[in-house]
C-alpha cells in the first residue's frame, strides 16, 4: 500500500483513537463529555485540512482541555488565563451557549495567538508520539505472544 495512503488512514484513525493530552494528574478524568466530543469533531476538521495540504496541528478544544487540567493543578499567568477564557468563549459559541459579558474574551494579542499556536502544535506532536508508542508496544506484545506460542524445543535430537 502507498505510504501516503497508510499515513492518511493512520491519521484518520488517530482522530478517534488518539489520547486526549492533559496536564499530568488525575484531572483529565474530569473532562466533560461535550468537550471530548468537540475534540473528536475538531480533530476530524483538522485532518481534512491536513489532507488538503495544511500543516496539521492540535485543536482549540484540545488546547482548552489541556489548559483546564493545568488550571486545576496550578495557578496560570494572565496570558494563559486569557487564552483559556478565549477558548472557553469560542467553545461556548459552538455549543450554542454564551459567556457572560464580563467574562467574554473574543480576541487575543499577537503574543497570545503565538502562544496558543505553539501549544496546539505541542499537543499535536505529543498526540502523534503517543500513537507511535502505542503501536510499538502493540507490536512488542504481539512478538512476545508469538514467541510464547512457539513450540519449545526439548533438545531430544529428533
Amino acid at each position: 500500500m502507498d505510504n501516503r495512503i497508510e499515513k492518511h488512514i493512520d491519521d484518520l484513525v488517530g482522530v478517534f483513537a488518539d489520547p486526549i493530552i492533559v496536564f499530568p494528574g488525575a484531572w483529565g478524568e474530569t473532562l466533560p463529555n461535550w468537550i471530548k466530543q468537540e475534540i473528536t469533531l475538531e480533530r476530524l476538521i483538522e485532518e481534512i485540512k491536513a489532507q488538503k495540504g495544511e500543516q496539521p496541528t492540535g485543536t482549540d478544544a484540545e488546547a482548552c482541555a489541556y489548559l483546564y487540567t493545568v488550571n486545576l493543578t496550578q495557578p496560570i499567568d494572565r496570558d494563559w488565563g486569557e487564552i483559556y477564557i478565549y477558548l472557553v468563549t469560542k467553545l461556548q459559541k459552538v455549543k450554542g451557549g454564551d459567556m457572560p459579558e464580563d467574562l467574554k474574551k473574543e480576541t487575543l494579542t499577537s503574543y497570545q495567538e503565538q502562544q496558543l499556536r505553539d501549544l496546539k502544535d505541542w499537543i499535536y506532536r505529543h498526540r502523534v508520539q503517543a500513537r507511535i508508542e502505542r503501536r510499538r508496544a502493540a507490536k512488542r506484545e504481539a512478538k512476545e505472544l508469538e514467541k510464547a506460542k512457539a513450540p519449545v524445543q526439548l533438545g531430544l535430537g529428533l
